[in-house]
């Protein structure tokens, strides 16, 4: 099976989102063909190259996201009118509504339609949407649809600066339509499968696919992108939240919610024409739901983490201090540190000799740093008398420390470490630190949010976010108590070996691409090296009239190539000689006298 690879921001660049499961499931099905196509975020992902690829990777094409130049195409009268209405089309679908809700078929449509329109524009026209899309025309289009009756009242409040926002941000996610990816004949129309492993622009990749060639779709989304603009992910210029999406937190709310209609609007494109729909955990698949995805299309498909990495610490369960929380993640505003070391002032009351140890690095940008350095002061200013250099461990019963320095020179020995782990996020999705103490047979405190309850399952306790004092009374009631902290931890370890591996994730995935296949098959004639068709591609309930062969979709190319096949294969080969054209199941058998159309 050949699989087209469809990421942004990811793999198989060196850093990004996605990276590590996507190169795990490559290398674990190494029975299938991959083909990658990469969308790449900024300048900086591109200079940092490439992860080490297997064999079994035979084609990798990437573009920019984070630029594009104008391509330079000069569009005639008529293309200029065809533009406006399809681009028309697409603004008044989006600010006919948000696109989180079920609000009618009828504005999904026009959204669909307008959407390929653009695209066919693109190929018929032999140029990108770029110079379009930028144009002046494109805002004023835009500013009408905003001014329609029963448009968004958001919209109507837009003024031009936010018109000018919105419609660079369309033409980023849009940069997808003028790529030449979808019909050539060994891009993405040859692939058996399209997987996207996010929504927004790589999903709207495998949505051209499928619409020039009949590709079916496969999305998965560990994390939800219009969850992340609901939100308001930072960066109305290419920065993206902890979800991968572009936000706008620094637009007005009328750019914003036209952003979020928009994007709304493209996911339940998606899911509507998506074979299955993957969603990492259940609070991934509510957003899913609430954008109209089909809850007979959702498999729920954990990500595969690797478990080895946490064997010695987890079958061991005596852990280095019973008196000591660890704390493990990328430091942000979003973690909720504060909570945590005012949590923690209250367990010293209880517990004189406890000690926090906060294991992670600054989010990157200047935020990150000053939060950092906004936690240690917070630290120094709840414990003055008990030492004032919280940058490691010493009289100070709060350390700060980075994974590969001396006080945790790994990850695991990190998490062994500690008696208890503690989460005090107010903003999650799906929390890999809480998995990786679940492999190190930890017992755990977290704050109910995104999926935490779904993860623990019972195997850890679990408080209110933002309520230090809640936070502090589970973590003193686990460290008075090592015999419940022992029974946690082995329930939490068993639970994440079940659930949480890569195996499992393999597994599933692969049972995933052959149901899709078994139910949605190209429709194109396979053909070898000598551009014969291959014997026994033709399945022999193909010839069988009535419902095993679909008809209305006819492939001229398909004729003369099984015509030949029946002139020049051998007869117990090729079944008897049938004029056809390609469907979804084999051959379609067509009247006599009726050629090629």
């Amino acid at each position: 099976m050949r699989i087209g690879l469809l990421t942004e921001g990811g793999y198989p660049y060196v850093s990004g989102d996605a990276r590590l499961w996507c190169d795990r499931l490559v290398r674990g099905l190494g029975q299938h063909d991959f083909h990658i196509y990469a969308l790449s975020r900024s300048e900086r992902q591109e200079d940092e190259g490439w992860i080490p690829l297997p064999p079994q990777v035979g084609r990798v094409r990437t573009a920019p996201l984070w630029t594009a130049d104008d391509d330079g195409v000069g569009y005639g009268r008529r293309a200029r009118r065809r533009f406006a209405e399809c681009y028309g089309e697409l603004a008044a679908a989006v600010c006919a509504g948000d696109g989180s809700g079920d609000d009618g078929a009828g504005v999904a449509d026009r959204f669909g339609a307008a959407l390929y329109g653009l695209a066919e524009l693109a190929r018929d026209e032999g140029g990108g949407l770029v110079g379009a899309l930028r144009s002046e025309a494109a805002v004023r289009v835009l500013e009408g649809a905003c001014r329609a009756p029963g448009a968004l009242r958001a919209a109507r409040d837009a003024r031009v600066p936010d018109l000018l926002a919105v419609a660079a941000q369309l033409e980023r996610t849009l940069r997808p339509l003028s790529l030449d990816w979808y019909e050539e004949e060994d891009a993405l129309g040859s692939v058996d499968l399209c997987h996207a492993t996010s929504g927004g622009a790589a999903a709207l990749t495998g949505l051209l696919a499928r619409h020039f060639s009949g590709v079916p779709l496969l999305v998965t989304e560990y994390g939800v992108q219009l969850r992340a603009h609901y939100l308001g992910a930072r960066g109305s210029h290419g920065a993206r939240g902890s979800h991968g999406a572009p936000g706008s937190r620094e637009a007005s709310p009328s750019a914003r919610a036209l952003l979020a209609a928009f994007h709304g609007r493209l996911a339940a494109e998606a899911y509507r024409q998506a074979a299955l729909i993957t969603p990492g955990n259940t609070h991934a698949r509510r957003w899913q739901e609430r954008c109209g995805a089909d809850r007979a299309k959702l498999r729920t498909v954990y990500p595969g983490m690797d478990a080895s990495r946490f064997s010695e610490v987890g079958e061991r369960a005596e852990c280095a201090d019973p008196d000591t929380l660890v704390w493990v993640g990328r430091i942000e505003p979003a973690k909720d540190l504060f909570s945590l070391l005012h949590a923690f002032a209250a367990i010293r009351q209880e517990r004189p000799k406890a000690r926090l140890r906060i294991v992670g690095a600054p989010a990157e940008g200047p935020d990150g740093a000053t939060y950092l350095a906004q936690c240690k002061a917070l630290a120094a200013q709840l414990f003055p008398d008990e030492g004032q250099d919280v940058s490691a461990a010493g009289a100070n019963p709060v350390s700060f420390a980075e994974i590969g320095g001396p006080e945790a020179p790994s990850l695991a020995e990190a998490y062994g470490a500690g008696a208890v782990v503690v989460l005090s996020s107010v903003v999650e999705g799906f929390p890999i630190s809480l998995v990786e103490a679940m492999f190190s047979g930890r017992a755990t405190v977290s704050t109910d949010v995104g999926a935490v309850v779904e993860i623990i399952g019972g195997t850890g306790l679990v408080v209110p976010s933002r309520n230090p004092r809640a936070l502090a009374e589970a973590c003193v009631a686990l460290l008075r108590d090592p015999e419940r902290r022992e029974r946690l931890g082995a329930a939490a370890r068993a639970r994440a070996l079940e659930l949480f591996t890569v195996e499992q994730n393999i597994t599933a995935f692969h049972s995933i691409y052959m149901e899709i296949i078994s139910r949605c098959p190209v429709r194109r004639v396979a053909v070898g090296d000598t551009g014969e068709p291959l014997l026994f591609a033709v399945p022999a309930e193909a010839h069988v009239p009535g419902r095993w062969a679909e008809r209305g979709t006819r492939l001229a190319a398909a004729d003369g190539a099984l015509k030949r096949a029946a002139d020049g294969a051998p007869r117990w080969a090729a079944g008897p000689p049938v004029r056809g054209v390609a469907s979804d199941t084999g051959t379609e058998p067509m009247p006599a006298g009726e050629g090629a159309r």
